[in-house]
């Protein structure tokens, strides 16, 4: 295992001190439990939204804590869902007295734990809603979860939530933003090589020199099926034709392109994904107004890179497009 690190045993603290001392001016940092807040805490007034789920995909999670974005996240240890406490505390950190939105991506441990956080908090007289973004359209099931798995189009699902409710709307209306998201976005990925948790200081699965994995899951859960090696057109091909079928897009609608790389893709790999399936797109009467590449959902040092579209109107153009501020995203400030 070749890391830059000190002690595995470490690695979470050392991280999560370096990441707040860096952005200080955006994000707080708070232990036990562990989670982070806005820096200031809680716009008084506002809905907060927040989110959460495993360390090692950064910069999601505390990465998209800021203005337009998330109010508060929590992160739990690599690959593991954050505990209830955390999640509360997390809560009690972005309420502002107009409720808390729940974002949460589909896996059973972060479904179950968010579930119990939203009963602490409702306990303390917190309106909570939650939304559980889903946009995986690779497989039904896998090892972490019931259902499509939530990966990259989550990160988008906040910036348009995050947006709604900066701008001062109710609960209701920051909910039903998040849901549409995820209704009209679809995402499906691909992995060349494992990464390696430091803690475990191996592989966390296996592929041969001229094998990928289509479908794979940001944890390495299995994907469709592997294949021999690919040309980056038809791995392309093969991504959108399943997304294209689950999304049912039609000649003249506007869209958001977005390719996001796993940790170890270079961008030139992820720029030249995007010229073909920006291509396809163009030639179906597909109109992309929008566009994202880079490492905003990564797997650690996995090789590889995810594809999504989402369906765009008005209403969540704007929203796209409105002023962030945050350690991983940042436009309009």
């Amino acid at each position: 295992m070749k890391k830059i690190i000190n002690d595995p045993a470490t690695v979470l603290d050392e991280m999560n001190r370096g990441f707040a001392t860096a952005y200080a001016d955006i994000v707080e940092l708070h232990d036990d439990p562990l989670y982070v807040c806005r820096a200031g805490g809680a716009v008084q007034g506002k809905v907060g939204v927040i989110s959460g789920g495993g360390s090692g995909h950064e910069p999601l999670g505390g990465g998209y804590v800021g203005e337009g974005m998330l109010s508060a996240a929590a992160p739990g240890a690599f690959f593991s869902s954050p505990t209830p406490d955390q999640i509360l505390a997390a809560t009690q950190a972005a309420d502002g007295g107009a409720g808390v939105l729940h974002l949460i991506l589909n896996y059973t441990g972060d479904i179950l734990n968010f579930e119990t956080g939203a009963e602490l908090a409702e306990l303390e007289e917190i309106d909570v809603k939650t939304v559980v973004i889903d946009d995986d359209v690779a497989v039904e099931n896998s090892t972490y979860t019931a259902g499509r798995r939530g990966v990259a189009g989550a990160i988008v699902a906040f910036k348009l939530a995050g947006a709604a409710a900066d701008r001062g709307d109710d609960l209701e209306n920051v909910t039903r933003i998040a849901a549409k998201a995820n209704d009209n976005m679809a995402t499906m990925g691909l992995a060349m090589t494992a990464c390696t948790v430091p803690t475990v200081g191996k592989p966390s699965f296996e592929l041969g020199e001229d094998e990928m994995e289509l479908g794979i899951g940001v944890h390495g859960e299995p994907g469709v099926k592997r294949v021999p090696m690919m040309k980056a057109d038809d791995i392309v091909d093969v991504l959108l034709e399943k997304v294209l079928a689950d999304l049912k897009l039609e000649s003249g609608e506007n869209v958001l392109l977005y390719i996001n790389g796993l940790g170890a893709t270079p961008l030139s790999e992820q720029y030249i994904m995007y010229n073909h399936a920006h291509d396809v797109l163009t030639e179906k009467g597909i109109n992309v107004t929008r566009s994202q590449i880079g490492n905003f959902f990564t797997s650690l040092e996995m090789s590889g890179a995810s594809l999504t579209v989402m369906r765009l109107d008005d209403e969540l153009t704007e929203l796209y497009d409105a002023p962030v501020r945050t350690a991983g995203w940042r436009a309009g400030m």
